[in-house]
Parts: C-alpha cells; structure tokens; sequence
C-alpha cells in the first residue's frame, strides 16, 4: 500500500472524474510515470489558467479520452513539477495531504506542503 506525505495510506483523490496516472483515483507512481502524478490538487479558476497559459489545457474536455474537463472544486493528481512552477508563480492550488504520494517529499518540504493544505468546511 503506498503511503502519503504524512506516512500513512494513500487516499483517493478522486473517482469522479476519475484521475491518478493509473486512473484507479489515486496520486500513486511507478516507473512507468515519468510526470510524477503525485500532487492531489483541488482546482482553482487561477491554477486552471495558469496551466492553460503553459500549455496543459486542462478544462476543456476531451471526450476521447473520457476526460470532462476539470472546473474549480474539482481534485485531479497533478505532475508534481507543474506544481512547483504554479508555486513559484503565485498560482499553487491547495492540496489533499492524505491523498499526496511520499514520493513528493524528495523534493518539497512537508512545511510548504502544510502550508497549501485543504481543509474541508464542515457542514454542520
């Protein structure tokens, strides 16, 4: 079982859409993801068209490839270097620390990773 950056199990991020490099909703890896799609990212308009701006268009839907498209409130694993370019221009979406692969530690501090974590409102 993979572990998140918090050392315990790995979390969905995701079934509907369904995202994670094996599409199984989980920001796992293996060798065979040379994008490292670690993040578990919720969606922002900003983070959006910042990622449209450096050509991953990532709201519009594909069909295709049963992509939807993603709108703001959506979680997609996102490759984790697109989101340390967000970071350093001012255009990092929040994260689901439980749903964020360890592997992601090896190269951000868990302390910066606190800092963008998600908290969920509680709807009582």
């Amino acid at each position: 079982m993979a572990k998140n950056v918090l050392g315990t199990d790995l979390t969905i991020c995701c079934s509907n859409p369904t995202t994670g490099f094996y599409r199984n909703g989980k920001c796992d890896t293996g060798p065979e993801d040379s994008g490292m799609h670690t993040i578990c990212a919720v969606m922002t308009d900003s983070f959006l068209e910042f990622s449209r701006k450096v050509g991953n268009d990532l709201s519009t839907p594909i069909p295709e490839y049963h992509f939807p498209g993603l709108q703001a409130g959506d979680r997609w694993c996102l490759c984790m270097d697109r989101w340390r370019e967000a970071l350093a221009n001012h255009s990092a979406p929040k994260i689901l620390l439980e749903a964020t692969h360890i592997s992601v530690l090896e190269f951000i501090d868990l302390e910066v990773l606190k800092q963008y974590a998600f908290e969920e409102e509680n709807s009582w």
